[in-house]
């Protein structure tokens, strides 16, 4: 198996070109949607892909938020990135609390090696010296990325971030306790 390298994102060791071979690649066949103030599973299907532009585009936007201070770490193997997660700032809630998991996936041929694990907690570590309390994450609802939430130990949020909401109502809207 070949070694995972885990690091932070950084103009050094990412650019335009760092998602060119990343598999984003997702056969959606059923969502979650809250109906009548309850969870229900729908058949719901759709693929969720990225072309080589929109790779370069997202990959231009993390660049752009790690110049801008906010942390994001990567998985890579021989030199190609095969996973990463981004937290976006500043923190918000009542009281602070949030701190938003912008960005998190791993590419089609490494999910479930224990990748998004390792990333996860990354996450978490630099969330915490940032001095956030819980990660917001607005989520895919489709029902492997629950099931992948859920077994990281998210949690429907507390309290609703109504301009991440917004963007995409279909999301589900989690947090996790740091």
């Amino acid at each position: 198996m070949d070694t995972i390298i885990y690091d932070r994102i950084t103009a050094e060791n990412f650019n335009a070109a760092s998602l060119d071979g990343f598999i984003r690649r997702q056969e959606v066949t059923h969502c979650w949607r809250k109906r009548d103030g309850r969870w229900t599973l729908l058949p719901i299907a759709y693929v969720e892909d990225w072309d080589l532009e929109g790779r370069r585009r997202r990959a231009e936007n993390i660049l752009r938020s790690v110049k801008d201070g906010d942390p994001a770490y990567g998985a890579w193997v021989q030199g190609r990135l095969i996973g990463f997660v981004q937290l976006s700032g500043p923190r918000f809630g009542r009281r602070k609390q949030y701190i938003d998991l912008a960005r998190f996936h791993v590419s089609l041929p490494y999910r479930g090696r224990g990748i998004g694990k390792a990333l996860f907690h990354l996450a978490c570590q630099g969330a915490r010296e940032l001095s956030a309390e819980r990660l917001y994450i607005s989520a895919h609802s489709a029902q492997e990325t629950m099931a992948a939430y859920h077994a990281l130990g998210c949690v429907e949020a507390e309290e609703i971030y109504w301009p991440l909401a917004k963007k995409e109502p279909c999301d589900v809207q989690l947090e996790f306790l740091l």
